[in-house]
């Protein structure tokens, strides 16, 4: 389903929250012209930034709006509008795949979740197009300069393929990308590496960080080749301390890439987005209080 304007919120958190009036004045193929939306803004950015990143969450829309004015800065939300932010669609996304699970999972950590997160059910052409959607507007909203995409095999592979096309398609960016295999080649072209030569600034695409292990032989190879990492894109972002059950570090395996490389690390979603949505999914609020305990033991 297309994402329409009046869907959207504005999630980088913190008061104060205002209203504003913006005219849709052309789009298509969903919406009506001339038609006036009421947007709630979170945070502190301003209103031309906020419409931009409209533009970017537009699915295949074609919008150009006009402020009509500031309405009441009442430090309230507005339910009324009924508007989701990419980050709550993208759990609802998840959830709808069946990637996103609530109950009782032992992880490879030992610890007893209270959810789970499996990537790899993504597994469907429509349902891969959709994630790289999220991947693609993810980036371009992150604002990260890059040249190409590197995804490390396996999940990494159809990940950066999917996204590359997604910014073909969304923002009309050829980008090159390529990917490693598990084993050297011996024969043909030979090597680790498939697609473009690796060059400039590249973004990893992979589906969340666990350890850190892949993001750092993902490292390896690129410098390796002359270029250099730009950031490290994943679809999720746990903000769990690494560790096992009973030895807890003090860090994430996300901070511990972002303090080792000094590049951001970008994800569509995080465990403080689920918890978001679960304290408006009033359907699945038993989830709530243990994944709130959980965090509180893990969580960073």
């Amino acid at each position: 389903m297309p994402f329409r304007f009046k869907d959207v919120i504005f999630s980088n958190c913190g008061p104060p929250i205002y209203q504003y009036k913006i005219k849709c004045l052309y789009t298509k193929p969903v919406g009506k012209a001339n038609q006036v939306y009421r947007v709630t803004q979170m945070g502190q950015r301003s209103l031309a930034k906020n419409i931009d990143l409209c533009l970017l969450l537009g699915s295949r829309v074609v919008i150009i709006f006009a402020v009509l004015g500031e309405m009441s800065g009442a430090p309230i939300f507005n339910q009324e509008v009924g508007m989701q932010s990419l980050r709550n669609q993208f759990v609802q996304f998840a959830l709808d795949q069946g990637v996103l699970k609530f109950g009782q999972f032992e992880v490879k950590s030992g610890r007893l979740s209270p959810y789970f997160f499996n990537a790899g059910l993504f597994n469907t052409g429509a349902s891969v197009q959709q994630l790289a959607q999220f991947y693609t507007r993810t980036l371009l909203e992150s604002q990260v300069s890059f040249d190409m995409l590197y995804g490390p095999a396996y999940k990494g592979i159809p990940l950066v393929t999917a996204t590359a096309i997604a910014l073909a398609q969304e923002a009309d960016r050829a980008v090159p990308f390529a990917f490693n295999r598990k084993e050297a080649k011996a024969h043909g072209e030979g090597g680790v590496l498939v697609g473009a030569p690796l060059n400039g600034r590249v973004v990893i695409v992979d589906d969340v960080i666990t350890a850190g292990t892949s993001v750092r032989e993902s490292v390896d190879v690129i410098r390796a080749h002359g270029a250099e990492p730009a950031a490290v894109l994943i679809a999720l972002d746990r903000m769990e301390r690494a560790g096992t059950d009973t030895q807890i570090e003090t860090h994430s395996a996300v901070q511990a890439v972002q303090d080792e490389f000094g590049i951001p690390v970008i994800s569509i979603a995080s465990l403080a987005d689920i918890m978001f949505f679960l304290e408006n999914t009033p359907e699945l609020g038993e989830h709530k209080t243990p994944i709130a305990a959980y965090r509180q033991r893990y969580g960073v």
